[in-house]
């Protein structure tokens, strides 16, 4: 893993991590799509609360990857996957970091679910 560009450029931006000490789920509607007692919050400046869940406490029969990515300048390049539940299927609704910048090497294989592209989805306190 490499240093983030991001930290080096703007030393001011803050990024937050903090391992919950609770169960967590994410359902949309009655099908839950992730369940785990080991999630990290992430609190970035400027975003909502993102809930990075590990692989293994997934649904991966409910996702698909797709063949986007994006680059975050602090944590690194992110691959994405789409949700499909019951007859929906959600674009891009959830992602990735594969190889991480050191900074955030403990968000590396984890998935995080985009609220916003899922008016349905909740991701509460189980």
């Amino acid at each position: 893993m490499t240093r983030s560009p991001g930290h080096q450029q703007w030393p001011d931006h803050q990024i937050r991590e903090k391992h919950l000490q609770q169960r967590m789920q994410v359902r949309i509607g009655e099908d839950v799509i992730a369940d785990s007692n080991d999630v990290i919050r992430v609190d970035e400046d400027g975003h909502p609360a993102r809930f990075y869940f590990p692989r293994s406490d997934v649904r991966m029969d409910k996702l698909t990857r797709t063949d986007t990515h994006t680059e975050c300048p602090f944590k690194g390049t992110a691959d994405y996957f789409s949700v499909n539940s019951g007859r929906q299927r959600f674009e891009d609704a959830v992602w990735t970091y594969e190889q991480p910048y050191e900074e955030h090497a403990e968000l590396q294989h984890r998935l995080a679910f985009y609220d916003d592209k899922m008016p349905q989805l909740q991701v509460l306190a189980a």
